[in-house]
């Protein structure tokens, strides 16, 4: 039976942060300059993250997605997979990744040890536009990536695609042209701040997502091991390794109807 938090919606889904380093600068991401980085030994351990994992599998969870950061910077992430993968209950093990670094060799290891599908993030086709946004990114690299992940069966694999104040239908009908083609799931994600949601960019292009707060039925779970309610919330719950389950149950209950702003935490420190 899964939890239910305050305003009767069911919590089945755990997003996990498994660093908070990425090989790129996102302008919508990180600061151009980076971040200070937490040190190996503050961050959960993979074993540490299946205990979490499993946990949350016993009240009812269902999906876990990978997040960073950029989750393939981290080594030996296969494992990592591997681990969630035995675990009774999870129904899915999925990642958000930037694909940059994820080669054929690595796409065959990260679904040999049980990584369901995979999110490709990708704004643009155009390699200078890509380069300005990632700051610095190689658009050649993404598009080797998305073919890896295709020719391991990673699918449906999606695209993320950020939708700018200043993006057209025409970049956007490209992208579509792009993943029909190729057989990719296009998802377009209106560009959001998690410091004022009601400064949102204006956009009159109908997006994927973000989704409605009522239809949100996730926990975050960062590199540092803190649980959060809500994307666009203050509020976080530190993990008790000795007491998951509490800590679970406290991060459900704590969940707002609808959030209003993040002002602790950088989107790569989160994982969207």
């Amino acid at each position: 039976m899964s939890l239910v938090d305050p305003y009767g919606r069911e919590i089945r889904y755990l997003r996990v942060s498994v660093t908070d380093r990425c090989n790129y600068r996102c302008v919508y991401c990180m600061p151009e300059e980076g971040v200070p980085l937490k040190e190996h030994n503050d961050i959960l351990s993979y074993e540490e993250i299946a205990r979490v994992a499993e946990n949350a599998a016993g009240l009812g969870f269902e999906r876990v997605r990978l997040t960073g950061g950029e989750p393939l910077v981290r080594r030996g992430i296969e494992q990592l997979v591997s681990l969630l993968s035995e675990i009774d209950g999870l129904n899915e093990v999925a990642m958000t990744t930037n694909a940059s670094l994820l080669t054929p060799g690595k796409a065959r290891l990260l679904k040999e040890a049980g990584l369901s599908r995979i999110n490709i993030s990708l704004d643009t086709l155009d390699p200078v536009r890509f380069a300005e946004i990632t700051r610095g990114g190689r658009l050649d690299d993404v598009l080797a990536g998305i073919d890896a992940a295709l020719e391991a069966d990673l699918r449906p694999v999606k695209i993320n695609m950020i939708v700018f104040e200043k993006t057209t239908e025409e970049e956007i009908e490209a992208m579509r042209a792009f993943c029909g083609g190729k057989g990719l799931v296009l998802q377009t994600i209106k560009q959001f701040s998690l410091y004022d949601r009601a400064g949102e960019p204006a956009t009159d292009i109908p997006c994927d997502r973000p989704q409605p707060c009522e239809l949100c039925d996730k926990l975050r779970l960062t590199a540092d091991g803190y649980l959060l309610p809500c994307l666009f919330s203050d509020k976080e719950i530190e993990v008790d390794l000795e007491h998951i389950e509490m800590s679970l149950r406290r991060a459900v209950a704590a969940k707002p109807r609808k959030g209003t702003c993040c002002s602790n935490r950088l989107m790569c420190q989160i994982g969207g």
